[in-house]
Parts: C-alpha cells; sequence; structure tokens
C-alpha cells in the first residue's frame, strides 16, 4: 500500500529474479498503461453516460438536489449544514460548490434545462469526478516500471470493472467524491500515516464511512499518535471554519438527521420486511424531508431501533479482533486491508438507510487488498463485483418496479443483500485467518 511495502512470499509477484531479467511486461510499459488509462476513460465515459438510457434518471440526486444547494448557497441563500441542519457533514457542499463553479464555466456547451437543475451541471459533476479519479488512479500506478507493477495494474482493472460493475451510481453521488481520497489515504497509510489520517478525515467530513478507514489505521500501523493528531487537526480547522461562518448550532445536525432517518427499502436489516409488503404487511412510503423510501408497519421501528448500536458493537469486536491478531503477530499488511473492508461492510450491513450508493465504500478496502495480497482478494474482489452487478440491476434498472413491491425487484435486492453479508463474513473470516509469526522460545537456562 506503500512504496515502502515489499512483495512477501503471497504469490503475487515472483521473488529471487535476477535484475537483469526482463518479463515481456516490463518490455511494454508504456502500452499497458496507455491500455489502462484508455480502459479508465471508457469506464467513466460509459458510467456518465448510460444513467440517460437507463430508467429512474440515476443523475437525479446530483442536478435535482446537489445543483440547487449549490445554487441557493452562492446567491445568498440559506447554507445547508451551516445555517441549516443538513444530511450531510459540512464539506460535501464544497464539492457541490466546485461542480457549479464549473458548470457556469460549461453551459454555453450544454445548455439544456431541467425542471430544476442544468445539464452542464450534470457534466460538471461527471468532470470533477473523473478528475479526482485520476489523481488517485495515476497514484495507483506510479512507478509502473517497477517490478510490483503487475500487481498495481490488477487492482487498476478491478477499479476499472467495477465501476462499469456498478454503473452510473458510482459517479453521480455524493460517495464518488470520497473514493479516491481514500483510494490514495490508503495507498500514503503505511508510508505517511499523517498524510493519510487527514485524507480519511477530510473525506469522513464529506461522507462518514472514510472514518472506518481511519479506525482501522489507528489500531493497526505505527505512528497512531501522528494520525490521531492529524486527524484532530483537520477537525479543529473545519470546526472553527464552521464556527467562524455561524454554524455552530448545526455542526452535528447530519448526526441528528441520521438518528431520525426510518428503514429504508433497500437496507439489508429491511429485507425480510421488505418481502411482507407481498402480503400487505408493510408498506413502502416515501419521506419527503429526507427523500428517500422507507417501510412502514409492525417490526420498523424495532429493526431500525436495533441496527445503529448492532453497528457499533460489529465495528468494536472487529476491531478488538485485529488488535488480538496483531498483538499476536500477525501481519500488519495482510490484516489492514481484510479488517478496513469488514468494518465497511458492517457500515452498510448495519445500516437502517442502505442506498446503492453506499457499494461503492467497498471499492477502496478491495483496491488496497488486491496491492497486498492479490490470491487471497480474489474471491472478496468477485463478490463485490457480483455485489455492483446487482446494485445497478435494482438501481436504476428495476427500482421503478421495486418501488410498486414486485416480486422480482424484491429477490435481486435481496439477492444484493445477501452478497453484503457475504462480503462482511469473507472479511472477517479473513482477519481471523490472518496467519500468526511463531514466537521464537529462548533456550532454557540452566540452573549453576
Amino acid at each position: 500500500m506503500s512504496a515502502a511495502e515489499r512483495p512477501g512470499p503471497t504469490g503475487t509477484e515472483p521473488v529471487g529474479r535476477s535484475s537483469g531479467a526482463v518479463s515481456p511486461a516490463s518490455r511494454r510499459p508504456v502500452t499497458l498503461l496507455v491500455v489502462l488509462w484508455l480502459g479508465f476513460v471508457v469506464a467513466h465515459v460509459y458510467a456518465a453516460t448510460i444513467g440517460w438510457k437507463l430508467p429512474a434518471l440515476a443523475m437525479g440526486d446530483t442536478v435535482f438536489v446537489y445543483e440547487p444547494w449549490a445554487r441557493q448557497a452562492l446567491s445568498g441563500g440559506p447554507i445547508v449544514g451551516v445555517t441549516e441542519s443538513w444530511v450531510y457533514p459540512q464539506l460535501a457542499l464544497l464539492p457541490m460548490l466546485i461542480a457549479q463553479g464549473i458548470s457556469v464555466l460549461l453551459h454555453p456547451l450544454f445548455p439544456g434545462a431541467y425542471a430544476v437543475g442544468s445539464a452542464s451541471y450534470v457534466v460538471a459533476w461527471s468532470v470533477l469526478v473523473t478528475a479526482l479519479d485520476a489523481v488517485g488512479f495515476a497514484l495507483l500506478l506510479r512507478g509502473a516500471r517497477a517490478a510490483r507493477s503487475r500487481i498495481r495494474r490488477r487492482a487498476a482493472w478491478f477499479w476499472i470493472v467495477a465501476l462499469v460493475a456498478l454503473g452510473p451510481i458510482a459517479m453521480f453521488r455524493i460517495d464518488a467524491i470520497t473514493v479516491p481520497l481514500a483510494i490514495v489515504g490508503g495507498l500514503w497509510l503505511l508510508a505517511r500515516p499523517a498524510v493519510a489520517s487527514a485524507l480519511f478525515t477530510i473525506g469522513a467530513w464529506i461522507k462518514i464511512w472514510p472514518g472506518a478507514l481511519l479506525v482501522a489505521g489507528v489500531a493497526l500501523v505505527r505512528g497512531r499518535i501522528r494520525m490521531i493528531v492529524s486527524a484532530a487537526t483537520v477537525t479543529v480547522i473545519v470546526v472553527l471554519g464552521l464556527v467562524l461562518l455561524g454554524g455552530t448550532k448545526n455542526l452535528l445536525g447530519f448526526l441528528s438527521q441520521m438518528s431520525g432517518r426510518g428503514l429504508q427499502i433497500e437496507a439489508v436489516g429491511a429485507t425480510p420486511l421488505l418481502w411482507l409488503t407481498q402480503i400487505g404487511v408493510t408498506r413502502i412510503e416515501y419521506d419527503r424531508q429526507i427523500l428517500t423510501f422507507q417501510l412502514s408497519g409492525p417490526g420498523v421501528d424495532v429493526v431500525a431501533a436495533l441496527l445503529t448500536p448492532l453497528m457499533v458493537l460489529g465495528v468494536i469486536a472487529v476491531t478488538a479482533l485485529a488488535l488480538w491478531k496483531l498483538r499476536r503477530g500477525a501481519s500488519v499488511r495482510r490484516l489492514l486491508p481484510a479488517t478496513m473492508l469488514a468494518l465497511v461492510a458492517i457500515l452498510i450491513a448495519c445500516n437502517k438507510v442502505g442506498s446503492p450508493q453506499f457499494q461503492v465504500w467497498l471499492l477502496t478496502p478491495v483496491v488496497l487488498w488486491i496491492l497486498v495480497d492479490a490470491p487471497r482478494a480474489r474471491v472478496p474482489a468477485i463478490a463485490v463485483l457480483v455485489d455492483y452487478l446487482l446494485t445497478q440491476a435494482v438501481y436504476p434498472v428495476l427500482y421503478d418496479r421495486l418501488l410498486h413491491a414486485e416480486a422480482l425487484p424484491i429477490a435481486v435486492l435481496s439477492a444484493r443483500n445477501v452478497m453484503v453479508v457475504v462480503i462482511c463474513v469473507l472479511a472477517i473470516r479473513a482477519v481471523v485467518r490472518t496467519p500468526i509469526r511463531p514466537v521464537a522460545l529462548l533456550p532454557e537456562t540452566r540452573r549453576s
């Protein structure tokens, strides 16, 4: 996950070749990089355009929600997260404002408009996400002539294929902004823990989930004091900025907004209750304040109330397990990606919201896992790709039918939710099975 890492006996790279040996791949580094970057561009163009052809308008939140928030903030109106409570952490507004600035420049080229919002904003958002991803992609492929470049190419191809498998939802939600931040943070975690911590913290102030990567890093990586200081510094800067803008009252508004939400239809915990819509026990309703479809009926409130404590317990248990393995002599490099994936999967599996874009959180831990131990990462990577294909099938392809509680989309969604649990189990099992270095025994001391 950093330049300081060395290939071990994981089977990911040949060991012990003489420095004069030249593999066929090393003779074609430029061609391989060109193909990878071409794949990167094609994947982003696909994800940015396929939403126009699929039902449910997958870029709807971008143009109908993000742009109005940005426009009202820039025009002297209410500022979400500052002058009024908001569902996201406050730094989430920053990329929306940046996209609005890009949109103004692009508007003469894309003058089309919706009922609210503009076509130029959709294009601007696509440009912003692609540019940030390109930075992360370039850092992932740095040192492409080095002996370990084959591993980096595998990780890069996984990112490309995953983007295509997940489709437009991988780009047109605020979560897309956090992915390259998290990947770069993961790449630098062992070599530059303070910088990685800052990136994870910035990501968490945009969407909370990168905080799970920070927890794993602080628990397992040397330099945890520097990481804690770095995270605290970023947080203090953000809080001071919000206080100066007059947002003291709404500093933690996103937490109260989240706690007040009901059980969303796509949440993993909602799966059994969603099937009860077939016999009229539960029903799907639209929450106009949160702008989501939620379940109502017997047992819904109980499940919603249990999920958050279960999430907290799961995060604590996995972190404690990883710490125990580390203290027994397990390798940090082997523990870290599996622990990250387990924590992120718990955040999804025990979340009462369950929006489809949450699945993009799984990308970063798997990319990092491939870099460290490609053979062990193979099954989790395949499971994530299956999860992504099912997610795109649910949203946006079958989403309109899901809202009518039809059996087919409920079955596909159920399969996707099962995959989330499977990914969680695979990651936890990998933590449990991480080998422990045998402790050397001291020779017995002779008695005089």
